[in-house]
Protein backbone atom coordinates (compact mmCIF):
# COMPACT_ATOMS: atom_id res chain seq x y z
CA UNK A 1 0.00 0.00 0.00
CA UNK A 2 1.29 3.39 -0.92
CA UNK A 3 1.61 6.11 1.88
CA UNK A 4 2.15 9.91 2.15
CA UNK A 5 3.80 10.07 4.94
CA UNK A 6 5.72 6.57 5.90
CA UNK A 7 7.61 4.70 4.09
CA UNK A 8 7.47 0.72 4.36
CA UNK A 9 9.80 -1.87 3.29
CA UNK A 10 10.21 -5.96 3.71
CA UNK A 11 13.15 -8.03 3.42
CA UNK A 12 13.57 -11.76 4.52
CA UNK A 13 11.23 -11.15 7.37
CA UNK A 14 12.62 -7.85 8.57
CA UNK A 15 9.83 -4.69 8.16
CA UNK A 16 11.46 -1.51 8.08
CA UNK A 17 8.93 1.10 9.34
CA UNK A 18 10.13 5.11 8.65
CA UNK A 19 7.90 8.00 9.63
CA UNK A 20 8.37 10.52 6.78
CA UNK A 21 7.18 13.98 7.16
CA UNK A 22 10.61 15.15 7.66
CA UNK A 23 9.49 19.37 7.14
CA UNK A 24 7.57 18.91 9.96
CA UNK A 25 10.16 16.81 11.85
CA UNK A 26 7.88 13.58 11.35
CA UNK A 27 4.96 14.88 13.56
CA UNK A 28 2.04 13.66 13.68
CA UNK A 29 -0.93 15.17 11.92
CA UNK A 30 -4.34 13.02 10.90
CA UNK A 31 -3.31 11.61 7.85
CA UNK A 32 0.03 10.36 9.11
CA UNK A 33 -1.89 8.72 12.06
CA UNK A 34 -4.30 7.18 10.27
CA UNK A 35 -2.08 5.71 7.67
CA UNK A 36 0.12 4.17 10.81
CA UNK A 37 -2.57 3.03 12.35
CA UNK A 38 -3.35 0.66 8.72
CA UNK A 39 0.44 -0.20 8.56
CA UNK A 40 0.72 -1.46 12.37
CA UNK A 41 -2.26 -3.09 11.37
CA UNK A 42 -1.36 -4.97 8.21
CA UNK A 43 2.15 -6.16 10.12
CA UNK A 44 0.45 -7.44 13.10
CA UNK A 45 -1.64 -9.79 10.00
CA UNK A 46 2.17 -10.64 8.15
CA UNK A 47 2.64 -14.16 9.63
CA UNK A 48 6.42 -14.13 8.18
CA UNK A 49 7.68 -11.33 9.71
CA UNK A 50 10.41 -11.97 12.24
CA UNK A 51 11.30 -8.43 13.53
CA UNK A 52 10.02 -4.49 13.00
CA UNK A 53 12.31 -1.50 12.70
CA UNK A 54 10.92 1.82 13.46
CA UNK A 55 12.52 4.92 12.91
CA UNK A 56 12.51 8.70 11.14
CA UNK A 57 13.05 10.32 8.05
CA UNK A 58 15.26 13.26 7.93
CA UNK A 59 16.94 15.01 11.49
CA UNK A 60 13.80 13.47 13.94
CA UNK A 61 12.32 9.97 14.82
CA UNK A 62 9.15 12.32 15.96
CA UNK A 63 8.63 15.27 17.37
CA UNK A 64 4.79 13.91 18.26
CA UNK A 65 1.58 15.79 17.61
CA UNK A 66 2.01 18.61 15.41
CA UNK A 67 1.55 21.88 17.26
CA UNK A 68 -0.21 23.57 14.35
CA UNK A 69 -3.01 20.79 14.54
CA UNK A 70 -3.37 21.01 18.25
CA UNK A 71 -6.34 23.78 17.51
CA UNK A 72 -8.29 21.94 15.51
CA UNK A 73 -8.23 19.15 17.95
CA UNK A 74 -9.20 21.28 20.87
CA UNK A 75 -12.29 22.38 18.74
CA UNK A 76 -13.83 18.92 18.48
CA UNK A 77 -14.25 18.92 22.20
CA UNK A 78 -13.47 16.46 24.98
CA UNK A 79 -15.09 13.48 23.51
CA UNK A 80 -13.50 14.20 20.54
CA UNK A 81 -10.10 14.59 21.56
CA UNK A 82 -10.05 11.40 23.59
CA UNK A 83 -11.30 9.51 20.41
CA UNK A 84 -8.58 10.88 18.88
CA UNK A 85 -5.84 10.20 21.45
CA UNK A 86 -7.36 6.57 21.99
CA UNK A 87 -6.52 6.00 18.66
CA UNK A 88 -3.36 6.46 18.43
CA UNK A 89 -2.47 5.36 22.28
CA UNK A 90 -4.52 1.92 20.27
CA UNK A 91 -1.89 2.30 17.65
CA UNK A 92 0.61 1.94 20.00
CA UNK A 93 -0.50 -0.91 22.10
CA UNK A 94 -0.67 -3.00 18.93
CA UNK A 95 3.32 -2.49 18.66
CA UNK A 96 3.49 -3.34 22.08
CA UNK A 97 1.65 -6.89 21.45
CA UNK A 98 2.91 -7.55 18.44
CA UNK A 99 4.53 -10.79 18.41
CA UNK A 100 7.39 -10.28 17.47
CA UNK A 101 10.39 -8.05 18.05
CA UNK A 102 10.27 -4.20 17.70
CA UNK A 103 13.15 -1.93 17.88
CA UNK A 104 13.15 2.02 17.54
CA UNK A 105 16.24 3.56 15.99
CA UNK A 106 15.76 7.13 17.35
CA UNK A 107 17.95 8.88 14.41
CA UNK A 108 16.86 12.52 15.79
CA UNK A 109 14.58 14.23 18.08
CA UNK A 110 12.26 11.96 20.08
CA UNK A 111 9.29 14.26 21.33
CA UNK A 112 5.99 13.70 23.10
CA UNK A 113 3.56 11.00 20.75
CA UNK A 114 7.43 10.65 19.03
CA UNK A 115 8.59 9.16 22.64
CA UNK A 116 5.43 7.48 23.21
CA UNK A 117 6.05 5.17 20.15
CA UNK A 118 9.86 4.24 20.90
CA UNK A 119 8.58 3.02 24.30
CA UNK A 120 6.36 1.13 22.95
CA UNK A 121 8.86 -0.54 20.90
CA UNK A 122 11.01 -3.64 23.09
CA UNK A 123 14.56 -1.76 22.40
CA UNK A 124 15.11 2.14 21.98
CA UNK A 125 18.89 2.67 20.19
CA UNK A 126 19.96 5.91 19.49
CA UNK A 127 22.05 8.44 17.52
CA UNK A 128 24.37 9.73 20.22
CA UNK A 129 22.63 13.49 18.35
CA UNK A 130 19.29 12.10 19.37
CA UNK A 131 17.59 14.94 21.61
CA UNK A 132 14.62 12.55 23.87
CA UNK A 133 11.81 14.14 26.17
CA UNK A 134 8.20 14.84 26.38
CA UNK A 135 7.76 18.76 26.06
CA UNK A 136 3.89 18.70 26.71
CA UNK A 137 4.35 20.30 29.97
CA UNK A 138 5.34 23.48 28.16
CA UNK A 139 1.84 23.60 26.22
CA UNK A 140 -0.36 22.39 29.51
CA UNK A 141 -0.32 19.36 28.66
CA UNK A 142 0.73 15.60 30.19
CA UNK A 143 1.76 12.80 27.90
CA UNK A 144 -1.53 10.92 27.22
CA UNK A 145 -0.88 7.90 25.01
CA UNK A 146 1.45 5.10 27.61
CA UNK A 147 4.44 8.02 27.94
CA UNK A 148 3.73 8.07 31.69
CA UNK A 149 2.64 4.57 32.20
CA UNK A 150 5.53 3.06 30.39
CA UNK A 151 7.91 5.67 31.06
CA UNK A 152 7.28 5.19 35.18
CA UNK A 153 7.87 1.67 34.24
CA UNK A 154 11.03 1.60 32.34
CA UNK A 155 13.02 4.63 34.34
CA UNK A 156 11.51 4.63 37.68
CA UNK A 157 9.53 7.30 39.54
CA UNK A 158 11.84 10.14 40.07
CA UNK A 159 13.11 10.11 36.83
CA UNK A 160 9.88 9.91 35.05
CA UNK A 161 8.77 12.88 37.23
CA UNK A 162 11.22 14.89 35.87
CA UNK A 163 10.54 14.44 32.10
CA UNK A 164 7.21 14.74 32.54
CA UNK A 165 7.12 17.33 34.92
CA UNK A 166 9.94 19.67 33.81
CA UNK A 167 9.30 19.01 29.86
CA UNK A 168 13.09 19.10 29.45
CA UNK A 169 14.69 17.29 26.34
CA UNK A 170 17.78 15.19 27.13
CA UNK A 171 20.65 13.95 24.99
CA UNK A 172 21.15 10.65 24.23
CA UNK A 173 23.68 10.22 27.04
CA UNK A 174 21.79 11.13 29.64
CA UNK A 175 18.58 8.80 28.27
CA UNK A 176 21.58 5.94 28.27
CA UNK A 177 22.72 6.38 31.95
CA UNK A 178 18.46 6.36 32.88
CA UNK A 179 17.87 3.27 31.20
CA UNK A 180 15.67 5.39 28.59
CA UNK A 181 17.44 3.77 25.93
CA UNK A 182 19.84 0.76 25.98
CA UNK A 183 22.49 1.88 23.35
CA UNK A 184 23.88 4.91 21.76
CA UNK A 185 25.59 5.10 18.59
CA UNK A 186 27.09 7.42 16.29
CA UNK A 187 24.85 8.58 13.60
CA UNK A 188 26.19 6.72 10.51
CA UNK A 189 26.13 3.89 13.31
CA UNK A 190 22.84 3.94 13.76
CA UNK A 191 20.81 2.01 11.15
CA UNK A 192 23.88 -0.72 10.57
CA UNK A 193 23.34 -1.20 14.43
CA UNK A 194 19.35 -1.84 13.97
CA UNK A 195 19.85 -4.01 11.24
CA UNK A 196 22.31 -5.88 12.70
CA UNK A 197 20.24 -6.63 16.04
CA UNK A 198 17.06 -7.46 13.55
CA UNK A 199 19.33 -9.97 11.61
CA UNK A 200 20.47 -11.58 15.18
CA UNK A 201 16.65 -11.88 16.30
CA UNK A 202 15.13 -12.75 12.70
CA UNK A 203 17.87 -15.87 13.05
CA UNK A 204 16.04 -17.05 16.36
CA UNK A 205 13.15 -18.76 16.56
CA UNK A 206 10.03 -16.63 16.32
CA UNK A 207 7.48 -18.51 18.31
CA UNK A 208 9.79 -18.47 21.46
CA UNK A 209 10.46 -14.61 20.85
CA UNK A 210 6.68 -14.28 20.72
CA UNK A 211 5.78 -15.67 23.87
CA UNK A 212 8.88 -14.16 25.35
CA UNK A 213 7.65 -10.94 24.98
CA UNK A 214 3.59 -12.12 26.14
CA UNK A 215 5.16 -13.40 29.13
CA UNK A 216 7.95 -10.69 30.20
CA UNK A 217 5.26 -8.08 29.17
CA UNK A 218 2.94 -9.54 31.65
CA UNK A 219 5.35 -10.37 34.54
CA UNK A 220 5.60 -6.01 35.19
CA UNK A 221 2.10 -6.36 35.89
CA UNK A 222 1.37 -9.47 37.87
CA UNK A 223 3.16 -10.70 41.17
CA UNK A 224 6.43 -13.68 41.06
CA UNK A 225 4.49 -15.98 41.37
CA UNK A 226 1.86 -15.60 38.40
CA UNK A 227 4.66 -14.45 36.46
CA UNK A 228 6.36 -18.05 36.86
CA UNK A 229 3.41 -19.76 36.01
CA UNK A 230 3.22 -17.45 32.63
CA UNK A 231 6.76 -19.10 32.15
CA UNK A 232 5.91 -22.36 32.49
CA UNK A 233 2.44 -22.57 30.22
CA UNK A 234 4.91 -20.69 27.70
CA UNK A 235 7.29 -23.51 28.01
CA UNK A 236 4.57 -25.76 27.81
CA UNK A 237 3.67 -24.49 24.52
CA UNK A 238 6.92 -24.37 23.05
CA UNK A 239 8.06 -27.52 23.77
CA UNK A 240 5.66 -29.63 21.54
CA UNK A 241 6.56 -27.11 18.82
CA UNK A 242 8.54 -28.26 15.34
CA UNK A 243 11.10 -24.85 16.32
CA UNK A 244 12.32 -26.22 19.65
CA UNK A 245 12.90 -29.82 17.90
CA UNK A 246 15.08 -28.41 15.59
CA UNK A 247 16.72 -26.08 17.79
CA UNK A 248 17.55 -29.19 19.91
CA UNK A 249 18.45 -31.57 16.77
CA UNK A 250 21.04 -28.25 15.63
CA UNK A 251 22.63 -28.38 19.33
CA UNK A 252 23.02 -31.86 18.77
CA UNK A 253 24.38 -31.68 15.30
CA UNK A 254 26.18 -28.50 16.20
CA UNK A 255 24.84 -26.72 13.25
CA UNK A 256 22.84 -23.72 13.25
CA UNK A 257 19.03 -24.24 13.84
CA UNK A 258 16.61 -23.49 10.72
CA UNK A 259 13.63 -22.50 12.47
CA UNK A 260 10.40 -22.24 10.53
CA UNK A 261 8.15 -20.67 13.12
CA UNK A 262 5.88 -23.96 13.58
Amino acid sequence: MPYEFLKLETERGIAVLTLNRPETFNSWNQKMRDELRDAVRDLVADDALRVLVVTGTGRAFSAGEDVRGMQGLADIGTRGFRRVVRGIHNVFDEIEAIEVPVIAAINGVAAGGGMELALSCDFRIASETAKLGFPENNVGLIPGSGGCSRLVKLVGLAHAKRLVMTGEMITAKRALEIGLIEEMLPADGLMPRAMELAAQLAAKAPLALGVAKIVLNNCLNVDPETGRNFERLGQSILKKTEDHLEGARAFVEKRRPDFKGR
